[in-house]
């Protein structure tokens, strides 16, 4: 009922589902629960015994009574919505926002003992929050609460520029590196930061509240250029809070953790993820950190139980092998491709089940795709590696979810997957994984000698990732790229 919906199932055996409304109703980040698909988890798993909600919705309308945000105030509990798709469901069990987005990171994650650190725009009241995670159980060491927010801040000023909030901050991340992050840096820290994190100060207070926006700031800045130079800034400020902000984490607990895990929207910031390694010699972003893998941290919150996810394929299944031959046959004649196979991804990232893939050594393969997806042309693409080859191209942290931006250390070789600065966020599929994108890598290797290919979600700008066979085969009958699906 806010933003990116997105369901989840469990049975005693653990995580059996999880997907995005958007994927089935072509909404956008659609805030909306999809009747397809529950209807979809039910056919497969049956009705719910019990609902869990990722947050406490009296304590969220108290901080709209503050805000003044009559217009939502009255807008349906959890348990009353869930009923006008299950009439008999039982009553939701709620917890913070927060606590469902620690407890996703947490429970998920590779460690009993790490620190875990939130930043995303709002939940109830809290913006950040820090937590400790000791032998199963969560603590909340410390949170900042609504107006200050690093999040909607960075949400204002991708607003400021042109781009929709909740939505385009990537792009803003992708235009930093076309900017002077100099020339406008002084004037939005002035205008914006009355002060950031120490050490042992972890709160940033902002001198305005931007959770309305900010288009009334400097009107004067409206050019192409100006553009890039305010998300060069704000890109700048965010990562110099970032450090400060894990850097007060560490203290905070007199460095006895050497692990961190991030959650929250803002640990979509790929570019400032990497950050984290000045203080800790562990870092861990899970699949899909923002709200709406909160579908999943709601349950775990209550069970406290580890389920390590090593891949995020949880949503609706294309039955069938992954078509490797055929997907090969596309990339050696016409060097761009796409795949849906096997279960979608759970999470803003394709990583090889709903895919458009290419070959990355081309010049012109940048192009050619982004005029496919219709995309800004400073928008770069991804790569999807053999883990083992990876540290031979890149240098800096990898992972298997793209939530790493690391150095491309053959940028001319490679010129499809690296930015304007010669980055790449990197996807790395380990040795023994059974899923299909792990067998067409290594055939493609054994084919070519190249360990990797661009990687890129299966949409168009502003529409969701394909979800069915029937959504592949109009999408491909739109754009004229052949969606390989399995026979």
């Amino acid at each position: 009922m806010s933003h990116d919906a997105s369901l989840a199932v469990f049975s005693e055996e653990g995580l059996e589902f999880a997907a995005h409304s958007e994927r089935y109703s072509k909404i956008k980040n659609d805030k909306r629960l999809n009747p397809h698909m529950i209807e979809e988890a039910i056919d497969l798993y049956g009705k719910p015994q019990q609902i869990y909600f990722y947050e406490r919705p009296l304590l969220k309308k108290t901080r709209q009574l503050y805000a003044k945000q009559y217009n939502i105030l009255g807008k349906e509990l959890p348990t009353t919505y869930m009923r006008k798709f299950v009439k008999d469901a039982p009553r939701c069990t709620t917890t913070s926002h927060h606590l469902s987005h620690a407890s996703y990171a947490y429970y998920t994650g590779p460690w009993e003992r790490t620190l875990v650190v939130v930043i995303d725009s709002i939940g109830e009241w809290e913006t950040v929050s820090i937590w400790a995670g000791d032998d199963g159980k969560l603590k909340k060491l410390w949170s900042q609460n609504y107006p200050d927010s690093i999040g909607i801040w960075y949400s204002a000023m991708t607003q400021r520029i042109g781009l929709k909030p909740q939505e385009h901050e990537y792009i803003l991340m992708g235009m930093a590196a076309v900017g002077d992050a100099d020339r406008l840096y002084a004037d939005i820290k002035r205008d914006f930061i009355e002060k950031t994190p120490t050490s042992y100060h972890p709160y940033t207070v902002f001198k305005r509240n931007c959770h309305r926006g900010c288009k009334d700031w400097r009107p004067d800045l409206n050019t192409p250029q100006d553009y890039a130079d305010i998300a060069a800034a704000v890109q700048k400020i965010y990562e110099e809070i970032f450090v400060e902000l894990v850097r007060s984490a560490y203290f905070m607990t007199d460095g006895k953790y050497n692990s961190i895990v991030l959650a929250g929207g803002c640990a979509l910031n790929c570019v400032a993820n990497p950050l984290a390694q000045l203080f800790f010699e562990n870092v861990h972003v899970p699949g899909n950190p923002g709200d709406a893998g909160s579908a999943i941290g709601c349950v775990l919150a209550h069970w406290q139980q580890f389920m390590y996810m090593d891949h995020m394929y949880l949503g609706h299944n294309i039955q069938g092998e992954y078509p490797v031959e055929k997907v090969l046959e596309q990339l050696h004649t016409k060097r761009i491709t796409a795949v849906a196979s096997g279960r979608a991804e759970f999470g803003p990232r394709a990583l090889g089940n709903r895919s458009i893939l290419a070959d990355p050594r081309g010049t012109d393969v940048k192009d050619l795709v982004n005029t496919i997806k219709h995309r800004e042309a400073f928008r770069p693409f991804a790569p999807v590696i053999l883990e083992e080859h990876a540290q031979e191209y890149f240098e800096g942290k990898v992972g298997d979810f793209m939530q790493y931006v690391a150095t491309c250390n053959k940028p001319e070789e490679f010129p499809a997957i690296v930015h304007y600065d010669n980055t790449s966020r990197v996807q790395t599929v380990p040795a023994g994984s059974e899923h299909g994108i792990r067998r067409l890598l290594e055939k493609w290797y054994d084919q070519t000698g190249c360990p990797m290919l661009l990687n890129t979600s299966l949409n168009v700008k502003n529409e969701p990732i394909v979800n069915t066979r029937e959504d592949a085969q109009r999408w491909s009958k739109i754009n004229g790229v052949e969606v390989c699906l399995p026979e």
